[in-house]
């Protein structure tokens, strides 16, 4: 895989308080290396109204004047950088640099990550009623004569299994090492109390109950996983109250492995 061309734009801040971004930095260097406001604002790609404005917004913010105007006289005029103005613009040019140097050396490092971006914006535009979006590296397959069986690793490192048709894992092509998400409605999650409980659903869920939002028939169960991965469950308010479910509790959640559905980017 190519290394991927990584690329950031710097923005100085204090607190909440923009202190300035690149548009201004280039508009300031263009100041420097023109002497005039109506030549810069061309360089920079913006209008002279703009161009004033921020430059007379600039030095109204700043402590010192950053740019001095000058009219008519023996040089016929002009703008130009303060002391105040080329110092902020060298400290700027000066951290912009470490970041690009930062970007250079992290970008042959980001392929995986790069991969997981992609997918996660590919399933961003997928429309779906399955509250339980999972994302996860397939860690085994099992094939069989008409359906596989298909493990999901997650990063929290529990494992979901899906029983996929044997064309669909082609079609697909689930591999190995690949990465899916695993996709499963509220409706088809139930909840056990006792670790005791003999259950033939393959998928076994232990997390605590972070929330329990409740409704006038059903309410929404919301498990917290080990490495901070929420799973939700949708069961009825009597259920929620035979149980005695309550936020803290430790619980499982439990789903067969044919109610999960794999996705695969397009």
């Amino acid at each position: 895989m190519n290394t991927p061309d990584l690329h950031g734009e710097l923005i100085l801040s204090h607190g909440s308080r923009k202190l300035a971004d690149a548009r201004q930095m280039r508009l300031l260097a263009a100041i420097d290396t023109t002497g005039s406001i109506t030549r810069a604002a061309r360089e920079a790609g913006i209008s002279y109204k703009s161009a004033w404005d921020t430059l007379d917004a600039m030095n109204h913010l700043s402590p010192t004047p950053l740019v001095a105007r000058a009219t008519g006289g023996k040089g016929g005029g002009g703008t130009r950088l303060t002391q105040a103005g080329r110092d902020l613009l060298a400290v700027y040019h000066a951290i912009e640099a470490e970041q690009q140097r930062l970007l250079a050396t992290l970008a042959p490092h980001v392929d995986d990550a790069a991969a997981t971006l992609n997918l996660l914006s590919r399933l961003r535009t997928m429309r779906t009623s399955a509250r339980n979006q999972f994302l996860g590296r397939i860690s085994a397959i099992h094939t069989g004569a008409v359906n596989d069986e298909i493990t999901l690793t997650l990063p929290g490192g529990q494992n979901i299994v899906a029983i996929v048709t044997a064309d669909s894992r082609q079609t697909l092509g689930l591999e190995t090492g690949g990465e899916a998400v695993a996709l499963i409605k509220a409706s088809s999650v139930l909840i056990a109390c006792s670790d005791g409980l003999a259950l033939s659903a393959r998928n076994q869920l232990c997390g605590q109950i972070a929330d329990i939002r409740s409704g006038a028939v059903n309410d929404e169960i919301i498990l917290e996983l080990a490495g901070g991965t929420r799973l939700v469950a949708v069961i009825t308010c009597e259920s929620t109250r035979r149980l005695g479910l309550a936020t803290g509790m430790t619980v499982t959640a439990a789903f067969k492995a044919s109610h999960v559905i794999l996705a695969v980017p397009a």
